[in-house]
This record gives C-alpha cells, structure tokens and sequence, in this order.
C-alpha cells in the first residue's frame, strides 16, 4: 500500500504523520512545491517511527515521480482560510492549484483513489474529478467526517458526556449551509432531540457550521488541521482496511437524494475500491429542503467553473 499526501502544510504533514503512526501504508510520500519542507517534515515524522514502533517509510519531494503507483492521493494542496474570509473567497484561487496537482498526480497513479481535503471542499471535489477523469468511485472529498466530528465534540462538551457514546451525521456542502441531522444523532442510543431542547440544539448546529471559522478566529493566521487530518486518517483506514465504514464523505450525485450535477456530502460505504455504495436514509421535507439549498450553493460555485 502507497499513499501520497500533496501538501505539506499542516493538513498535509500531519495528516502524513497519522497516516505512518496507524500504519495504514507501507510507504507515505509527502509532495510540496516549496523546497526542503516536504523533505524535512518526512525526515522527522520518520526518525519518529523507531520510537512508536511502526515500519512505514516515508519521503519527501518536489516531484511527482515519487508518488508513481499510489493507491491513495490525498490532496490538501491550497491556500488556508485567513480571518473574515470565506470557503467561497478560495473559490479560483485553489481551484488552479488542484487542477496542477491532479494532473500530475492521476498521470502517475491513474488506479488511485483520491481524497480531496482543499477548500472549498465540494467545489475542488469536482474540480478534481472532472480533472483527472476517474470514476465518481475514486473521487471523494472529506466533509461530512470532519463535520460530524465537530457537531459530536460539541453534544458531548453540552453534555458533559464521552464523544464516545455520541453518535451524528453531518450532510450537505462542506460549508455554511452543511445539513446537521439531529433527529439521527444520539447519545447511547439516546436520540438528542429527547436531551436538549430545540434552542440548545439549534446553537450546537450553529456553532457546527461555523466550527472552521471559529479556529481561523483564534488562529489568526491559519486553521484546522488535528480535526481534517483525523478525518482524513479515518476515511483512508477504512479504505485500505476494507472496513466499509457508513460515512458521510462528498461524491459526485447522479439522482440520489433527488440530486443531480453536484458534489454534496452525503452518507457512503468507504471500502477498499473507495465509494462501494450511496446509502439512503428518510429525510423530512426541512431536512431535504435544507440539503437541497446545500447543494444549489455547491452548484453555483461550480459553474463558476466553467470546466
């Protein structure tokens, strides 16, 4: 198994660390255009390996040569949010960006299945594929996990319970208008709407929504990259381990959900050949018309486009 990781920025490096750490390849190439940062980031999340006791060998590079054969490429190459702006500001700018990197990565690894972490996330999703030519199967963008995990965090912190016993589902674009689902999140099998009110969960779904621009605020000059990079870490395990988690990741939909000519977050079967099946649950007719409006936003975006 050979996973590429393009980026070696935060998301980038440390989403390679926990890659190496949970061994989930038997080598790890790190790419970056600026010279030397990918080498030493690799260098050092290698000499880390004798201390946890994992054999993953891992490089970094300025060249696409290296990442030849990759089963998985993980693309965080872009630009970060800075304060006051948007996912959307990102629109044109990493859009370029991903559109380089997939060429160059798909010319090399053409069997790979790509997972797509640069914002706008939907958006570059899309760009992605309609760049590298692979089959809706092989593309997917990291959304829904990362918000999942997010809404999860904050039921437990409202709580005061283990995020352990909380379980959630996040649909929608990776964005403002993302879709949380409390009627299908629970604590202990406990569903939330019959512990916490209607307001209490409203603020939670808020503050969800939000949950990237609120790190960007106290960063200042920077943003997440624990939460993507174990996201990201979760998806390629259970494609490398086969383990057919139900996910909620963004894919390319052709009529599911009543959606066509998008790429929204929606639950999947992640296994080893990537996205093995869309998987339906019952929406009310607020939660649909919620996921509908997601989705329009993606679109516009995407025309914007123009490929």
């Amino acid at each position: 198994m050979k996973i590429t990781v393009i980026g070696a920025g935060n998301v980038g490096a440390t989403t390679a660390h926990r890659l190496v750490d949970m061994e989930l390849a038997n080598e790890v190439v790190l790419v970056d255009v600026a010279e030397g940062i990918p080498q030493g980031k690799a260098l050092d999340i290698y000499e880390s390996t004798p201390v946890h006791g994992v054999d993953v060998k891992i490089i970094g590079t300025n060249s696409y040569e290296e990442t030849a054969s990759s089963d998985i490429v993980v693309i965080t190459a872009g630009l970060p949010r800075k304060p006051g702006m948007s996912r959307d500001d990102l629109l044109f700018m990493n859009a370029e960006i991903v559109k380089s990197v997939t060429e160059q990565a798909a010319t090399k690894s053409p069997n790979a299945i790509l997972i797509v972490v640069s914002n706008p996330l939907d958006v570059m999703t899309y760009a992605a594929m309609k760049v590298s030519l692979f089959p809706r199967e092989r593309v997917i963008g990291m959304a829904g996990v990362l918000d999942t995990a997010r809404f999860r965090t904050f039921i437990a912190m409202e709580l005061k319970v283990s995020v352990k016993d909380v379980t959630a589902f996040v649909l929608g674009g990776h964005g403002d208008s993302m879709v949380p689902l409390p009627r299908y999140s629970s604590v202990a099998g406990v569903p939330l709407p019959e512990l916490l009110s209607k307001e209490v969960i409203d603020r939670l779904v808020k503050r969800t929504a939000g949950g990237g621009g609120e790190i960007v605020n106290y960063l200042k000059t920077g943003s997440a990259y624990y939460a993507p990079s174990a996201a990201v870490a979760q998806m390629v395990e259970s494609i490398v381990r086969d383990k057919k988690q139900i996910l909620p990741c963004s894919v390319w939909l052709t009529g599911e959900y009543g959606l066509s000519g998008v790429v929204v977050g929606i639950p999947v079967k992640l296994g080893k050949r990537g996205v093995e099946q869309i998987v339906p649950i019952e929406l009310t007719a607020e939660e649909s018309a919620a996921l509908a409006k997601s989705a329009e936003d993606v679109k516009l975006n995407i025309a914007k486009l123009k490929y």
